[in-house]
């Protein structure tokens, strides 16, 4: 069966595993990556080695910690395979409010002030700023924007994992804004962007974002063929 890959995060979990039913279903096998830094370098080694025909690359929580300088960076050519290699993707920016740290006690002494969730004694997450997103935002779409084949953007804008949702220790609003205006301001005005008034994990967001991807892969098939 043609391969796709798809990145995953105890925050997006229900996301992918609903997207992932969806593709299944299609015939394809999907091949889910966590996002722990050797999740993604892993996911993008396996897109370069031409094996994969689609990317669902909805948890890109990764470049928070690359970025930030959280313990789970998967390097900076992170979201690059697809891109450059023309492999149809759908792209989210999943996770983007979080970066992970390891238990309270080693967390670097310049972050003292910020919000933190301790997951567990042995996971702390530290809430991105309104300026940590809108770089992240850039980021996102400056790598969107190398693609060489079929590309779409997502932006769930209810919530971008479980714990930004409304009611949520992570749910900030004007963060949120600043990520999805980078977004929208820096992408390639011929990639295709997706507002939608849903959160990440909702049943209809996995539903379009496997569509989408379908339907690239389709479009690839008939070309081929």
């Amino acid at each position: 069966k043609p391969i796709i890959a798809a990145s995953m995060f105890g925050n997006t979990t229900d996301c992918i595993n609903q997207a992932k039913l969806i593709l299944e279903e299609a015939g394809y096998e999907v091949l889910v990556f966590h996002a722990t830094g050797t999740g993604g370098r892993a996911m993008e080694s396996l897109v370069e080695s031409g094996l994969v025909s689609g990317v669902l690359d909805l948890t890109t929580t990764e470049w928070a910690d690359e970025f930030v300088g959280g313990i789970l960076g998967a390097g900076p050519t992170r979201m690059e395979a697809a891109a450059r290699n023309g492999v149809p993707a759908v792209i989210a920016p999943g996770c983007l409010d979080m970066v992970n740290f390891g238990s309270r006690d080693t967390i670097p002494e310049k972050f003292s002030e910020r919000l933190f969730y301790e997951h567990n004694p042995q996971v702390t997450l530290m809430r991105t700023t309104p300026e940590e997103c809108a770089d992240l935002g850039r980021i996102l779409a400056d790598k969107a924007n190398l693609s060489a084949g079929p590309c779409s953007v997502l932006i769930p804008t209810q919530a971008i994992s479980i714990i930004s949702a409304p009611g949520q220790p992570f749910n900030d609003p004007a963060a949120d804004q600043a990520l999805f205006s980078a977004i929208k301001s820096n992408l390639r005005e011929d990639i295709e962007l997706k507002e939608l008034s849903l959160a990440v994990n909702d049943p209809e967001f996995s539903r379009i974002a496997a569509e989408t991807l379908l339907a690239f892969l389709q479009v690839e098939t008939t070309t081929i063929v």
